[in-house]
């Protein structure tokens, strides 16, 4: 970054300047600490300066719960790259009562209170030292501070819990990603910043401490108050920094490495807590093999927090969870909660390595650590729950990221971020779910050995350090340095190993070009597929859903895109998997004259679509309805899949997808089964909400129909593998949703049995969202299970019933939901977004979600900050359930009304964009969607 003079600063200071890297002034500084009034903010950059280094944290924290604040102090050992005057570092809200700099023999350089000044819109704070820091000198910075316990859900916070007696208990915890640190404790918040951290905790007797080292003493400071001093940290970014003080109860157990691994609850909950344990030691003890790392902490802890904004957050020693992501009741979860539990333990224990051992050098690359962490849930637990089939999921994560990437508001996985409500926006779909499916292609293409071998190269150089993509890129392409190799650590020769480059399918691939195409620019690509003779005629696009190549706008839209493609594929002729590397833009592959049918990106190992032209479509419409076990389950959901998105895009007719999903009637397996499940329940839930009533009971009536074979075969259960189970909740949901008599009757009787126990009689926990969907409509089961909702002590249970508050016919009832969740009592407000979203899915709660939403709108951004995935979940929650060019035009209205915070969001111009997708839909395919069902319902 530039540095230049510093202006406007007192004599003394412009005699020093041209010994110190300064910056011009800020706009509208202030000063707080040690007042003075010619000083202005030595610094203009949303980035800090890198003449200051930061070594080691010593950290006090001591928090009043009767004032629901904290105070405390810090002193950092900071290290000097070139002489300054000035110490830049950041702080939010915090209120510095005192700063001090002194040298390594302790002696401060003044008596009186250091000039501390503030620049609150780039969150930073200034202390001056009239004495000039010299280069390559380590100082000790020494500043105290206070502020108020945050309402919301970032810094140091306060969470409550009740009690099975109604009594609310307190607690305080911490979650510093990604900008956060500073609201504590003033520090260099930034990831590259790394040091050491020693951390002390004050608490009263009736509680205890956690952080992310191990407590080494305890001792009574004055009356009843004790502190807790924690081992010193490795080497870690602050936003990893972590540390809770609660009253809970823990299980523990330890790995074969000799791991203390710990887990956390409510006191009440401590029986919930047995299986997170389990997979904990057993995910621990995979990875330290996976890796051939040491896990670097001697112990684990992971703790439940009552109020948690996001899924989980993977702080180092100390994982902090939403309930619902670590507890398993027994008695009210279902499968689908354990796989949950275990999945999210997978990709949090997972950081522990990526992201914590090596961290992105910025937020641009944050999917090196969150699609990582999200790739390795599936390998970490189909290694240790493989009863779990996990593996199915991975599907539905990749056509998750296919249906963000195809709209043209997406974003490459590596994007500018800057300002922190940029960097929240950087943990959405693309970084998680794209990144993901792009090391799974990209593991597929170099294999399971490279792969493995190249991320623990990569892990092994670059620990406790940070790293970009082109470090992944050289340590899977085994490419270092001259002094790397002599060193002996992590390289091969340059005659042992190609260059950046891989021998795949006969040809010579440039690693670094190849993941190019697919980090720095957005989008998915297109394959379309035909045939000319024995040669296969390949042609890549841009894939987009919301133009049609028809549209002005198409061709500026497709310029300059182009992939390099890992293209595989299967034919008739052959069971082997064929490879193709596809690096411009038409290409074409001899497969032969006697090849029938080919399928590409055989079972969807590659991050593309594909399109089957001249009658490519019907050829496998024809293989699937004869003999669709010649396809893999995988690839038959790929077919689904494709057909329906080509739909939308408006490249493939809706009834050559309809009469695609025929086959389905001989389908036994669970994944292809939802897929086409899911499509036929996302288009009922899009008529329901058009009021076209006769279109609505035809296609209802379609698919009870079709799926009657399917229906009938669920059992009212627990009974079975994942995969049935899994089913079993979803069809038995569409089923009754559809008035189905014979489901209906089923969950009444279940519901009414489980009234009568007064609650002690759980449903089964497959259908138990069901069974209290349907007993939801009437008002005394809604009053009753309302009432459940409050008192329940299994978060699972309370998410089943909520799924069941929501669907009422009541609009009244609906409205009082979201008035609760936002005043967050009896519904908490972590819960306030998910509550929002499950009104709008109610045909009756559509419009009401939205207008609460643009009421209430300043109150959500208060609660959950601009750019956080709870704000992103709201404004596409919301807007993804209208069809009509009114609600379009409504939607664009208070985009318009909040324009300065909308123009900092890139999840304003996704929903537009996902609307107008629904608009195009609705216009294109209404009229063949009617025509069809009147063809299959004489």
């Amino acid at each position: 970054m530039a540095l230049v003079s510093l202006c406007a600063l007192s004599v003394l200071l412009l005699r020093e300047c041209h010994l110190a890297q300064c910056s011009q002034q800020d706009p509208s500084p202030s000063v707080t600490a040690g007042k003075h009034p010619n000083l202005s903010f030595p610094w203009s950059h949303l980035r800090l300066p890198r003449y200051i280094l930061p070594v080691h944290y010593h950290l006090l924290v001591d928090p009043d719960f009767s004032s629901l604040s904290f105070s405390g102090s810090v002193q950092i050992e900071i290290e000097v790259q070139n002489n300054t005057n000035w110490i830049v570092l950041h702080s939010k809200g915090l209120n510095i009562s005192k700063a001090s700099i002194s040298g390594r023999n302790s002696t401060r350089f003044s008596d009186q209170p250091l000039p501390v000044l503030y620049n609150p819109p780039h969150e930073q704070l200034g202390v001056f030292s009239s004495r000039v820091l010299t280069t390559g000198q380590k100082y000790f910075l020494y500043l105290e501070f206070k502020a108020a316990l945050s309402e919301g859900f970032y810094g140091f916070y306060k969470s409550t819990y009740k009690t099975s007696s109604g009594e609310t208990r307190v607690l305080a915890s911490t979650h510093f990603e990604p900008t956060s640190a500073r609201m504590v404790f003033p520090c260099f918040d930034e990831p590259g910043f790394k040091a050491n951290f020693t951390v002390r905790i004050r608490r009263s007797p009736e509680f205890i401490s956690l952080s992310n080292m191990p407590l080494v003493s305890t001792r009574e400071v004055s009356g009843g108050v004790f502190e807790d001093l924690f081992a010193p940290s490795v080497r870690m970014s602050t936003y990893l920094v972590a540390f809770v003080v609660c009253d809970f109860k823990y299980v523990t157990a330890t790995t074969s490495s000799g791991i203390q691994v710990s887990i956390y609850a409510a006191p009440e909950k401590w029986h919930q807590t047995h299986f997170a344990l389990e997979v904990a030691v057993k995910m621990l003890d995979f990875y330290e093999e996976y890796f051939n790392i040491r896990y670097p902490l001697p112990k684990q802890d992971l703790i439940a927090i009552p109020d948690f904004q996001s899924g989980a957050m993977e702080n180092w020693g100390l994982t902090t969870y939403r309930e619902t992501s670590l507890l398993f009741d027994p008695l009210t979860s279902s499968v689908s909660d354990k796989v949950w539990v275990a999945m999210v333990i997978g990709h949090e224990l997972a950081h522990q390595w990526f992201g914590n051992l090596v961290t992105m050098e910025w937020w641009n690359d944050i999917w090196l650590n969150e699609g990582f962490a999200r790739y390795m849930e599936f390998i970490s637990v189909e290694a240790t729950y493989p009863e779990f089939r996990v593996e199915e999921y991975l599907l539905h994560t990749c056509f998750a990221a296919v249906s963000h990437d195809s709209l043209n508001s997406s974003r490459p996985i590596s994007s500018a971020a800057e300002n922190p409500t940029q960097i929240k926006e950087m943990f959405d779909t693309v970084s998680y779910d794209k990144g993901a499916c792009v090391l799974h292609m990209l593991r597929h293409f170099l294999t399971d050995e490279v792969f493995q071998s190249g991320i623990v190269r990569y892990l092994r150089k670059y620990s406790y350090t940070n790293a970009k993509n082109q470090d992944l890129w050289d340590s899977l392409s085994n490419t270092c340095s001259e002094e790397d190799f002599t060193s002996g650590k992590h390289c091969y020769s340059s005659e042992q190993a190609f260059k950046n480059a891989y021998l795949f399918a006969g040809e010579h691939i440039q690693l670094t070009a190849m993941m190019n195409t697919w980090i720095l620019q957005k989008g998915i690509p297109l394959v379309t597929v035909s045939r000319n003779g024995p040669h296969l005629v390949l042609r890549q696009d841009r894939f987009l859903r919301t133009v049609l190549p028809s549209d002005p706008n198409w061709s500026s839209l497709q310029e300059g895109y182009l992939w390099h493609i890992p293209l595989t594929y299967k034919t008739d002729a052959s069971s082997v998997i064929q490879k193709h590397m596809m690096t411009t833009k038409t290409d074409n592959v001899y497969i032969g004259e006697k090849v029938d049918w080919v399928k590409l990106n055989t079972d969807m190992t590659g991050y593309y679509v594909v399109h089957y032209e001249d009658g490519g479509w019907e050829k496998m419409t024809k293989l699937l309805s004869q003999n669709h076990t010649a396809l893999s389950y995988k690839d038959r959901t790929h077919l689904i899949h494709n057909a329906f998105q080509l739909v939308t895009a408006g490249l493939l007719p809706l009834n050559a997808a309809l009469d695609l999903i025929t086959y389905l009637r001989s389908e036994t397996h669970t994944v292809p089964l939802l897929e086409g499940l899911g499509y036929l329940g996302s288009f009922y839930r899009m008529m329901e909400k058009r009021d076209d009533l006769e279109l609505t009971n035809k296609l209802g009536m379609y698919i009870l129909q079709f799926f009657r074979g399917v229906i009938d075969r669920q059992t009212w259960s627990d009974s079975g593998p994942v995969s049935e189970r899994r089913l079993r909740s979803e069809v038995l949901s569409l089923a009754c949703h559809l008035k189905d008599p014979v489901c209906l009757q089923q969950a009444q009787k279940r519901f009414k049995d489980w009234l009568q126990s007064n609650g002690t009689l759980n449903p089964p926990t497959d259908v138990a969202e069901t069974v209290y969907s349907v007993g939801a409509k009437g008002d005394g089961g809604w009053t009753s299970l309302f009432y459940t909702y409050t008192t329940s002590l299994s978060e699972a249970q309370k998410r089943q019933i909520m799924d069941a508050l929501t669907s009422s016919g009541d609009t009244t009832k609906l409205q009082r939901l979201l008035e609760l969740a936002l005043e967050g009592k009896d519904i908490k407000a972590q819960d306030l977004s998910s509550v929002i979203y499950m009104v709008a899915r109610n045909p009756l709660g559509h419009h009401l979600a939205w207008n609460f939403v643009k009421k209430h709108w300043s109150t959500l951004v208060q609660k959950f900050q601009l750019g956080s995935f709870c704000i992103r979940n709201i404004l596409i929650g919301t807007t993804n359930q209208f069809t009509t060019k009114e609600e379009l035009m409504d939607v664009q209205l208070f985009f318009e009304s909040i324009k300065d915070e909308a123009s900092q969001l890139r999840v304003t111009r996704l929903a537009l964009d996902n609307l107008k997708k629904n608009v195009h839909w609705i216009q294109r395919n209404l009229g063949p969607l009617r025509k069809w069902l009147n063809e299959q319902i004489k």
